[in-house]
Formats: C-alpha cells, sequence, structure tokens
C-alpha cells in the first residue's frame, strides 16, 4: 500500500487498497457489535451514565466522519519480520507484490512504537478478527470502562468523547478478516481533513497508470515530534530476492543506500538465494 520513493513513503489512499473491502469490513463489524451485541449495548449504558449525552454526541461525530475515513485515509503498511526470518524475509509478501524483482526493506520498529505526537499520522497493528472475536474485544473494553467509572467522571465530557472516537476510528481502519493474519500487518494512517500534518506533503502520481492522490511521509528527523526516521538509523537491511538478477539490484541498493547516508552498505544487504518462480 505504501511506495518508498527517495527520502519518502508514499501513503495511498484507502479507496485505492488492493481490495478496498478490506476498510469496508471493519466497519462493519463494528458496527454489528455496537449497534447488536450486548457488549455494545452495556458500553453505550455505561458511558451515558457517566457523562448523560455522549453517546448521542459520539455517535453523531462518527457516522458523520464515516465517509471521510473511508475515502479520505492515506495509510502505508508494513509487515512483522520475525528473527527467523532474517535471511529470507517472507516469500508469501514477495510473490503477492514483489513481482519479478521483489526485495524486502526490513526496518526497525522504532517508526512504528515510539509515540510522534503532533505528526497527525499514527501507527496501528491489525487485528485480524471475526464477528466472535470483535465482539470479544468490544466487551473488554466496556469492562475496562465499567470498572473505571469513578476514574474517568474526574475527566472532561469531551475528552472522552474523543478518546472514544479515535478508538472507533481505529478499531474501523485497522480490522482485517482472519484469513490473512499471515500478513502480521501494521497500518500508518492519516486522514488530512481530520487532522492536518504540515510534515506531510500532498502530490498527486500515476501508480500503475491510475492518477491519484499521495501523501508523502519523509523519512527524516523531525525533533518537534519525536519523529527519527533517517534512512542510515531506520533501514536495518535489504534482502534481495527471488528474482532473476540478484547481483545487479543488490548493486543498485548499494548504490541507494550509499546515496542516502548509510556507510556499511556490505552489512545491510543479503541476498536470499530464493529462485524466481513465475
Amino acid at each position: 500500500m505504501g511506495i518508498l520513493r527517495g527520502k519518502n513513503i508514499w501513503m495511498r489512499a484507502s479507496s485505492c487498497m488492493n481490495d478496498v473491502s478490506e476498510v469496508r469490513y471493519g466497519l462493519e463489524r463494528l458496527w454489528k457489535t455496537y449497534r447488536e451485541s450486548d457488549a455494545g449495548k452495556q458500553f453505550r449504558s455505561v458511558l451515558n451514565g457517566i457523562f448523560p449525552g455522549s453517546i448521542e454526541e459520539i455517535e453523531k461525530r462518527f457516522n458523520g466522519w464515516t465517509p471521510e475515513l473511508f475515502t479520505n485515509t492515506f495509510l502505508t503498511c508494513f509487515s512483522e519480520h520475525r528473527d527467523e526470518e532474517d535471511y529470507h524475509g517472507r516469500l508469501s509478501m514477495w510473490r503477492a507484490y514483489g513481482k519479478a524483482a521483489g526485495i524486502a526493506l526490513v526496518i526497525k520498529n522504532s517508526i512504528l512504537l515510539e509515540p510522534a505526537d503532533g505528526l497527525g499520522a499514527y501507527s496501528s497493528p491489525v487485528a485480524y478478527l471475526n464477528d466472535r472475536q470483535f465482539e470479544e474485544r468490544f466487551a473488554q473494553v466496556t469492562e475496562n470502562v465499567s470498572s473505571e467509572t469513578e476514574f474517568l467522571r474526574t475527566k472532561e465530557c469531551e475528552e472522552i468523547i474523543s478518546r472514544v472516537f479515535n478508538m472507533l476510528r481505529f478499531a474501523a481502519l485497522s480490522t482485517k478478516h482472519p484469513a490473512f493474519e499471515e500478513e502480521k500487518e501494521w497500518r500508518v494512517l492519516y486522514t488530512p481533513s481530520l487532522e492536518k500534518s504540515r510534515w506531510i506533503v500532498h502530490e498527486v502520481i500515476a501508480v500503475n497508470g491510475i492518477p491519484q492522490p499521495v501523501y508523502k511521509l519523509p523519512l527524516k528527523n523531525i525533533a518537534e515530534v519525536g519523529l527519527g526516521a533517517e534512512i542510515p538509523n531506520l533501514l536495518d537491511r535489504v534482502i534481495i530476492g527471488p528474482t532473476e538478477f540478484p547481483i545487479a539490484l543488490g548493486r543498485a541498493f548499494e548504490r541507494l543506500l550509499f546515496e542516502a547516508g548509510v556507510k556499511d552498505t556490505d552489512k545491510r544487504i543479503a541476498l536470499s538465494g530464493i529462485p524466481l518462480r513465475q
């Protein structure tokens, strides 16, 4: 979903995803649980008991923003890299997306785990849930709210409304069908109409011949928001393969990494040796 170009990650619109039903899936699980399940009913009852009228405002706000979340959220996606995949990566992902010149860019997870308050883009692990599993997660949230009513009463109503709105937003945008669990996906999400960032830049490009808007997330350190994304520190390694031209690709990436400020390029590039199968 994301495209690495130069010193930016290009974030593409959710409406241009390989399968736009991925976002719809999360929304459908959310609304079914919220409206029909016991956990959803209890959640609404408990929160309205703490802050009367809050549920009506949350629903109004979320319903109003749903079209924007569905069509005007931009994202880039990553797949968790397990230790045992250090030399070969995840072949299933390369076969799906790498085509004839697949590579894996293995990055350090700090960019996803460390807070970057004020950037306007947020990382989220994807949850692979069916209806029952989604309802169980929601029930746990409801239980937590019920057990912390006294604490929540010390907060301002608007703060709680905002937090619940964001909880629903990320639940909708970061839930996928369990059949995709092998991907171990993380997403970086940006909705410019909801929260504009002065560091993330808009551009119109053609991807596979289709003109579309993208947003460019800079791979640089931004001290104001605590983002550390310079390529030499961010990149762990590049795994080459499967491809007919592993040596040429390796040399090309050596040069690109050197130009990006990486000094130990020989230690950052590995040839997987996996044969290419058409």
